[in-house]
């Protein structure tokens, strides 16, 4: 039986799944240079077109670092957020140097009881919205969110490939305060397609609510791969 699942893996699939636990066990360290493309082969029996294409998809997802000359390295940089000051998420993209854009999923009415009761509303319907932000293409956030449609009454018609919700939101009615809590948790398998995720990877998420006044303005969850992201801060 064991045969038989290493043969349904691709060949590529087990060169990066190796190196994908040497790092999250601590073998490789942030910064550690990895085992040569050539003792990669040797070590699988695999041809070098393979162990190249399992080397580039992990430098693509930026868990590695290529360096033509001396060799492939464990990436130490990862996506930042501060948690003092709540910034869009296309601004901090933007600010350490990459391109950013984004993936509606839905917007829409929701009558869910989750929904009304995180925004400790009375009415029967909020407005919701799932967002994909990405960095050079690489997803980094999934972003879950619900908004007080009495605050933001035009939150639907909003295009949000163009202008981020934070950004309309502040715009048309700036926070007063916020709460947050911040976690490691599993994802599902839709949220882990939905960025792009090794399976056994856990995310970094925040979950916030903002008030304008005495209203809740919006409850969101913002889902960022463990190996991609990092969260700062100071006072």
């Amino acid at each position: 039986m064991g045969k038989t699942l290493a043969k349904a893996i691709p060949a590529f699939q087990q060169v990066k799944d190796h190196v994908l636990q040497k790092i999250h066990n601590g073998t490789w360290k942030p910064g550690d240079l990895i085992p040569s493309e050539r003792e990669l082969m040797q070590q699988f029996g695999l041809s070098r077109m393979t162990v190249n294409r399992a080397l580039r998809e992990l430098t693509d997802n930026q868990m590695l670092v290529r360096t033509q000359g001396s060799g492939t390295y464990v990436a130490e940089g990862k996506h930042q957020s501060t948690l003092v000051e709540i910034r869009s998420i296309d601004d901090e993209v933007v600010a350490r140097g990459h391109r950013y854009r984004s993936q509606v999923l839905a917007l829409e009415v929701s009558k869910t009881p989750a929904a009304l009761s995180a925004l400790e509303f009375k009415t029967d319907s909020v407005f919701h919205s799932s967002i994909v932000h990405f960095a050079d293409d690489i997803p980094i956030q999934l972003e879950d969110r619900y908004t007080n449609p009495t605050l933001f009454p035009e939150y639907l018609e909003q295009d949000f490939h163009h202008v981020t919700p934070n950004h309309y939101m502040m715009q048309v009615a700036p926070m007063h305060r916020a709460e947050y809590s911040l976690e490691s948790k599993m994802p599902d398998a839709t949220v882990r397609k939905r960025l792009q995720m090794e399976i056994g990877e856990p995310c970094l998420v925040l979950s916030r609510r903002t008030w304008v006044r005495d209203a809740v303005a919006t409850s969101v969850t913002l889902w960022h791969p463990g190996s991609r992201f990092r969260f700062t801060g100071g006072l």
